[in-house]
């Protein structure tokens, strides 16, 4: 399934985070995207990861952090929500033999290039991991595919932890490389 993007205001960037205005991915926007924290692969027998984030995610996540506490994303197989990943706080989100742990992500990993101004890091050492799940059937039909977790202003879901924020995560895709799908 292709990931779902809504549409929201015309500005082209709020509050430090880029607005997404077409329904789709879009291929330029997707190749332009710098992810700044690869998750740790999870797979058995895998080297490469296949998650990352960028720094809007990365920016989005250090907010949401103080308030939730330690963190979590799904990434679904469509339905209700389409294919939008979902952040819960740890442990909401029960995962189990349907699921695939597809990488985890370590916040304290991150460059300090991309820490907020102020020189603080928000987030303590036991919110600092991040696991990225996905449906296995999911995962199926996305297997030979690189995710790039983005945030975007927009409306977000109901039951994702970013969505009183006026924020969105969304995912960004690219084909893996031959010899890593």
């Amino acid at each position: 399934m292709e990931p779902d993007v809504l549409p929201n205001d015309s500005a082209a960037e709020r509050d430090g985070f880029p607005n997404e205005s077409a329904r789709g991915s879009d291929a330029a926007a997707d190749a332009a995207v710098v992810a700044v924290l690869d998750a740790r692969p999870e797979i058995s027998g895998e080297t490469d990861s296949r998650v990352a984030m960028t720094l809007a995610a990365l920016t989005l996540l250090r907010r949401l952090i103080p308030i939730h506490g330690p963190l979590m994303f799904h990434q679904s197989g469509g339905c209700c929500d389409g294919s939008s990943p979902m952040c819960y706080p740890a442990g909401d989100f029960k995962t189990g033999g349907s699921d695939v742990l597809l990488g985890t992500f370590d916040l304290s990993a991150a460059a300090d290039a991309d820490a907020p101004a102020d020189g603080t890091d928000p987030v303590p050492a036991d919110a600092a991991e991040i696991a990225f799940w996905m449906s296995a059937a999911q995962f199926e039909y996305w297997k030979h595919t690189h995710l790039t977790l983005d945030a975007v202003a927009g409306r977000g879901s109901g039951f994702s932890v970013e969505a009183p924020e006026g924020k969105r995560f969304l995912i960004r895709s690219r084909l893996l490389a031959q010899d890593a799908a």
